[in-house]
C-alpha cells in the first residue's frame, strides 16, 4: 500500500517541514507537508472568497451533484449520439471509458492511497451525498477530464464547453469541502490519461468541425 493516508495538516510532521531548516526530514514528508501548504493557502486563499455567496453555492453544489456517479458526462453523450446518428461509436466508447474509470478510480486507486477528506466545521449550504471513499484523487475530476476528452473528439465545436464544465466540476468538490484542491489536480490529471488512452485504444473515425463541413 502506498502511505495510508496523505497526512492532516497540523500533526508534527507538518511543523517540521514548514521550517526554514528541514534537514533531517524525509523527502516524502517534505513532498507531504509541501502539498497540505498548497491545500490550505487554494481552501483560505481561493475557496473561501466563493463559499456562503449564494450565486456560487447553487453552482458548485448543483455542479457537485451532477457529477456524482458521472451523470453530467453520460447526459451530454446522449445528446451527442442523438443529435447525429454518426455519433453512436462515441458514445458507446465514453460510457465504456466511463465506466472502467469508476472502477480503476474507486477500486484500487483509492484504496491505495486511503488519504481522509477534509474535516468540515460547519454545516453544508445545501444538501450534499457524502462518500466514504479516500479524498484522493477526485473521483469527480477524474470522470469530468475523462469524458472532456471524449466528447471533444465526437464534437470539437464545444471543446470549451466541456472543458469549462470540467472545471467547474471539479472544482465543486473543494468548494463544497468534499476534496482538497491536490485530488482535484491528481484526479484530472488521471481523468486526461484515461481519455487519451482511450482514444489511443478505442479509435473512432475523426469527426470534423461544423466550420470545417460548411467550408
Amino acid at each position: 500500500m502506498i502511505a495510508s493516508h496523505l497526512d492532516q495538516p497540523g500533526g508534527p510532521e507538518d511543523d517540521a517541514s514548514a521550517t526554514p531548516d528541514s534537514a533531517g526530514v524525509p523527502p516524502d514528508r517534505r513532498i507531504i507537508g509541501a502539498i497540505d501548504r498548497f491545500d490550505r493557502w487554494a481552501d483560505e486563499r481561493v475557496a473561501d472568497r466563493l463559499r456562503g455567496r449564494a450565486t456560487a453555492d447553487r453552482l458548485f453544489y448543483a455542479a457537485s451533484a451532477l457529477g456524482d456517479h458521472g451523470l453530467v458526462w453520460l447526459i451530454l453523450a446522449d445528446l451527442q449520439a442523438l443529435a447525429r446518428a454518426d455519433r453512436w461509436p462515441d458514445w458507446l466508447r465514453t460510457s465504456g471509458a466511463l465506466g472502467v474509470e469508476s472502477i480503476v478510480v474507486n477500486g484500487p486507486i483509492k484504496w491505495a492511497f486511503r488519504r481522509p477528506r477534509p474535516v468540515r466545521h460547519t454545516p453544508a449550504s445545501l444538501p450534499l451525498r457524502v462518500p466514504i471513499t479516500s479524498s484522493f484523487p477526485s473521483g469527480h475530476a477524474t470522470s469530468a477530464f475523462c469524458a472532456a476528452a471524449l466528447l471533444t473528439e465526437a464534437d470539437p465545436d464545444h471543446r470549451c464547453l466541456y472543458y469549462g464544465l470540467a472545471v467547474i466540476v471539479a472544482w465543486s468538490r473543494v468548494h463544497v469541502r468534499l476534496h482538497h484542491a491536490s485530488d482535484v489536480l491528481g484526479g484530472a490529471a488521471i481523468g486526461a490519461v484515461l481519455g487519451m488512452a482511450a482514444k489511443r485504444l478505442v479509435r473512432l473515425v475523426p469527426r470534423e468541425s461544423g466550420a470545417a463541413r460548411r467550408g
